[in-house]
């Protein structure tokens, strides 16, 4: 846990209350808050549970004129998914997503590997029409996104970077507060490890060669726009022919999230690792580090059908799909192996819609200690 250090104003700081000083605010938090106030006071009034579902990946820019950005990868399959099966749980849902990742319900149909237009054929007077093979799959679908949109209870909030992810997290962690023991953070986002802290931010796109500079004396590597021999150094510039980055870490917030943004919440978090080995162990550490209710393990290779729970009150629990019953979506019309759903034995099963009724579960049990 970091050490806090006294301000010279007598107040105590940490790297987390230091980023936020120091970071500017994202344009759109605003509306954000905004959006997000309205949506948990209607939800709070009603006593109904709300999940917070965080998915998809964070850019880290380079350039305040973003040009080039590290990414953390992540097509927000679990998040989207997931937020599907608290809806059908009863839950309201805030789904905080990457811009342009996968999106509740309509991930059955956009992605490139099932293509909504596959699910679709010209009748005989020209009308666009749903191929009757897929009506019964489609109609499903469109009726709970339907029911969602009619109780109000999915609301989409996109992030792009990873200081537009830690800003909105904190403010919907605090607007949530009122729900008391109803709120539920689940946390699927793929976050960060690193930034360019704003006061290393260079201004304009990095140019490919050292020897550049404006006319006006200004280099193209200078911090926001910085006048070239000055003290500070940019996080990314080029040295030779190299590009050489130099990134802060991200401040570990998800023990804040306990101790001040949300200390009556249930909060689930996910450790992703490739060594079987190391899985049990390293979630049971997440555990005991930041105090979370449950972390969920899993591994890169076996993730879509198969996790590991961790928590305080129940030890280790794993949850998977059975093998005759693996695949990408049950909406999907190929299976894993490349054949049609319609000729398997028994239809394929999304492990979220496991994880996401033992969450529920666990989540009750905490509303009635509360």
């Amino acid at each position: 846990m970091p050490t806090a250090q006294p301000h010279s104003n007598g107040a105590s700081t940490t790297p987390e209350t230091d980023y936020f000083a120091s970071n500017p605010e994202p344009t759109s938090l605003d509306q954000t808050s905004s959006l997000a106030r309205d949506f948990i006071n209607h939800h709070a009034a009603n006593n109904r549970r709300v999940a917070l579902v965080t998915s998809g990946g964070t850019t880290v820019p380079l350039e305040n004129q973003t040009v080039r950005f590290i990414d953390n990868f992540s097509a927000g399959t679990r998040g989207a998914t997931s937020a599907e099966y608290f809806l059908e749980n009863d839950y309201a849902v805030i789904f905080l997503h990457r811009q342009f990742s996968l999106l509740p319900y309509s991930r059955h149909y956009s992605h490139s590997t099932n293509c909504f237009l596959d699910f679709m054929t010209t009748g005989p007077t020209g009308a666009v029409v749903v191929d009757d093979s897929y009506q019964a799959q489609m109609s499903a679908v469109l009726q709970r996104y339907e029911k969602a949109k009619r109780e109000n209870a999915l609301l989409l909030l996109p992030f792009t970077t990873v200081n537009e992810y830690l800003w909105d997290l904190r403010a919907l962690a605090t607007l949530m507060q009122p729900l008391g023991a109803n709120g539920l953070f689940y946390l699927a986002a793929a976050v960060s490890d690193f930034f360019v802290p704003a006061q290393r931010m260079v201004e304009h796109k990095i140019q490919s060669s050292e020897d550049f500079t404006h006319a006006n004396g200004k280099t193209a590597g200078s911090p926001n726009g910085a006048d070239a021999g000055t003290s500070s150094t940019p996080a990314a510039q080029m040295a030779g022919k190299s590009l050489v980055i130099d990134l802060d870490p991200v401040p570990k917030f998800l023990k804040q999230l306990v101790d001040a943004w949300a200390p009556r919440s249930m909060i689930v978090s996910f450790k992703l690792e490739t060594d079987p080995g190391l899985l049990a162990e390293k979630s049971h550490y997440a555990l005991k580090k930041y105090a979370h209710h449950l972390v969920i393990g899993n591994l890169l290779n076996t993730r879509k059908y198969e996790v590991l729970f961790v928590s305080a009150t129940g030890g280790e629990q794993w949850i998977r799909v059975p093998a005759s019953r693996r695949a990408k979506s049950v909406t999907s019309p190929r299976n894993e192996e490349g054949g049609s759903v319609a000729a398997s034995r028994e239809a394929p099963i999304e492990i979220e819609s496991l994880i996401v009724p033992e969450v529920a579960k666990m989540h009750s049990e905490l509303i009635a200690k509360a």
